[in-house]
């Protein structure tokens, strides 16, 4: 059977559009917290993509649209930070831009959480799910 087996690997994530209600200042805040490059920006979107590829699309959508949680599609994306000295700078970066920063020790790993310009929960854990197995479901995030 062709597809199958320990060799074959699935879809790899390549990309993540975001809806936010300034793409200007969630550019540049997504730019410092993610180290990325802004590489096309026009008057409703821009795009930054990480030096792995990555890419983040940030479609504007006005200043008084909403999130609203529990509802069907994408609610939170986990970044992973590419080391201890990421991890602290991506906390240094959110303390200093969101208006309220929570960090959470969980089984072998810390996630950070703050907010975008938007008030988008952002998170970012160390270390990653393939340095350290995810043993328990959030509880504040999925139960």
């Amino acid at each position: 059977m062709t597809g199958s087996g320990p060799d074959v690997r699935g879809p790899r994530l390549a990309s993540v559009v975001v809806f936010v209600r300034d793409h200007d200042a969630s550019a540049d805040f997504y730019e410092e917290l993610l180290n990325m490059e802004v590489t096309v920006r026009t008057a409703t979107a821009a795009l930054l993509v990480s030096r792995s590829g990555f890419q983040v699309y940030l479609r504007a959508v006005g200043p008084r649209a909403f999130h609203p949680s529990g509802h069907v599609g994408a609610q939170y994306v986990i970044w992973t930070a590419d080391g201890p000295d990421d991890f602290q700078r991506c906390e240094r970066v959110l303390r200093a831009r969101s208006d309220r920063v929570d960090i959470r020790e969980s089984e072998g790993f810390t996630l950070i959480e703050g907010r975008d310009p938007s008030g988008l929960p952002v998170l970012v854990a160390y270390p990653g799910p393939d340095e350290v197995a995810r043993l328990e479901i959030i509880s504040r995030y999925y139960v």
